[in-house]
């Protein structure tokens, strides 16, 4: 892996959010008016491919990315959270749990540092606590589910 593939990562990751960002706030809307909104062909291949496959991604899996969400949040509605926190939530989980594009710390990782980026002073705490149980969980439902 090169020195370059976090940062374009990173950089995808940014993008996926705001486009997620777009989605949640405008329900209404298809994919490739999503995808639309932003200028993508001036970005990075790479960069916007992986964007792309994110952003299709929260596009696609948003019913069961609810699912995850509102059977895992004790006390909370994921409508309560602010709007940048459960995005990247969601990021974390589709990209580190239901696409396993990496592994689950990396996926909380970038999800917290997103948060930080984009979110409230608290969101990087918030984010951080809340994938640590729904990933705990997570994988207690995968060991069940599948024995060694």
């Amino acid at each position: 892996m090169t020195r370059e593939l976090p940062k374009k990562r990173r950089r995808a990751r940014e993008l996926a959010l705001q486009l997620g960002y777009l989605m949640d706030m405008r329900q209404e809307l298809g994919i490739n008016e999503v995808l639309g909104s932003l200028p993508l062909d001036e970005e990075d291949p790479e960069v916007r491919d992986y964007a792309v496959a994110l952003t299709s991604g929260l596009y696609r899996e948003r019913q069961r990315l609810e699912g995850i969400l509102r059977e895992r949040l004790v006390g909370w509605r994921p409508e309560r959270m602010v709007a940048v926190d459960r995005v990247a939530i969601r990021l974390a989980i589709l990209e580190g749990y239901l696409e396993r594009l990496v592994p689950f710390p990396v996926a909380i990782s970038e999800a917290v540092e997103l948060a930080k980026l984009f979110g409230t002073e608290d969101s990087g705490r918030f984010v951080n606590g809340v994938l640590g149980r729904i990933f705990k969980d997570l994988e207690d439902v995968n060991e069940e589910s599948h024995p060694s």
